[in-house]
């Protein structure tokens, strides 16, 4: 067995809400601590998945994913064989990691930011190099990052927006920061809410793979357009990195209902727009309400606000007894409330309130 898997901790899940409903004696629970999209999927993948002939499935599904790939390659105006799938982007994740990734080498991650960067470096022996982000913008600070580079760094993870902070790097910033970096460390860009930006357009940092072969950008389909459940995520990158992820990909990774979905969702660009029209407009609101309470937060280009306060777990234990489950323990005194429906979020607001007195 591996020493380093000896001094990890497993992922532990948010409470089953069937248990917090009884546990509370509620009725009704809304989870706003995984960044999961409150209006579902599109509804034409709902009809489409009504259709599904469940009479294929004694089959493997196509290992290739060939129709969603061509529809990805198509969208974002990118090589086929630029494309590597994962069963989320956990997969990718881990792809990367043991791919690029040995004992005594090094990886530089923000912080704070998602934790399965870290934990997939820590599985592969390497040594995980954190740089806190400025505190008081929540943006990355490049120059230390930079001078964290060693001959040992091969990786450097940047979330964008990054989550939990929910701060975007605009694309100049990054190319100016890729710059920098030696060719021979490849600087991973996860994507994962970039629909959600709107602040600048475009807001993908996807023409900087034209200009540096060490650059990969990840997406999924859990947020945006609400297929968490079915698990689809990608990244693209150089045809040659690609081919190394290929190798250790496993056959059949994504089954072909998770396929059809993701193919389905793609096709419908009017319902992606809706939900990030509505977020941003609730988004608006949980910024306004923010200042007026005078907790410090970080302006969110995301799906989710982040936000100081004193005691976070008795205010999250108090919003759980309400019914509202969000995300706590990411740093001392933060929480990350995903932006809900509006109804929910105007009455977790007014716990919030009634909260501070």
């Amino acid at each position: 067995m591996k020493e380093t898997i000896k001094k990890l901790q497993s992922y532990v899940p948010e409470e089953p809400l069937a248990k917090i409903k009884e546990k509370y004696g509620i009725d009704r629970v809304v989870r706003l601590s995984a960044n999961e999209n409150p209006y579902g999927p599109s509804p034409k993948v709902v009809a489409a998945l009504n259709e599904f002939d469940f009479r294929q499935e004694n089959y493997y599904p196509d290992g290739y994913a060939q129709e969603l790939r061509t529809k990805v390659a198509q969208q974002l105006k990118v090589a086929e064989n630029e494309i590597v799938f994962g069963v989320g982007l956990d997969e990718i994740i881990t792809y990367l990691s043991r791919v690029f990734l040995q004992p005594g080498d090094e990886v530089i991650v923000p912080r704070p930011t998602f934790s399965e960067y870290a934990l997939n470096a820590a599985i592969e022996g390497a040594q995980v190099v954190s740089v806190p982000v400025n505190p008081n913008t929540g943006k990355y600070d490049y120059d230390q990052i930079l001078n964290q580079i060693t001959k040992q760094t091969r990786l450097i993870w940047l979330c964008n927006p990054n989550n939990p902070t929910g701060q975007y790097e605009t694309i100049n910033e990054l190319r100016q920061f890729i710059k920098q970096v030696p060719a021979d460390v490849l600087v991973l860009i996860d994507e994962a809410y970039i629909q959600f930006v709107t602040a600048a357009q475009p807001a993908s940092a996807l023409p900087l793979l034209k200009e540096f072969d060490n650059v990969g950008i990840m997406r999924t389909f859990s947020k945006v357009y609400g297929l968490a459940n079915f698990r689809v995520g990608f990244i693209v990158l150089s045809a040659k990195l690609a081919g190394y992820l290929q190798t250790i990909r496993l056959p059949y990774n994504l089954n072909s209902i998770s396929q059809r979905a993701a193919s389905i969702a793609l096709d419908d660009q009017a319902f992606v727009d809706m939900v990030v029209a509505k977020n941003a407009a609730e988004r608006d609101k949980w910024e306004s309400f923010l200042q007026n309470t005078g907790l410090k937060y970080f302006p969110s280009q995301a799906n989710f606000i982040y936000f100081y306060v004193d005691d976070p777990n008795d205010l999250a234990d108090r919003l759980l007894q309400k019914g509202f489950q969000v995300r706590r323990e990411l740093e001392p005194h933060g929480l990350r409330i995903t932006i809900g429906k509006a109804t929910d979020n105007a009455q977790i607001q007014q716990i919030i309130k009634d909260y501070l007195g």
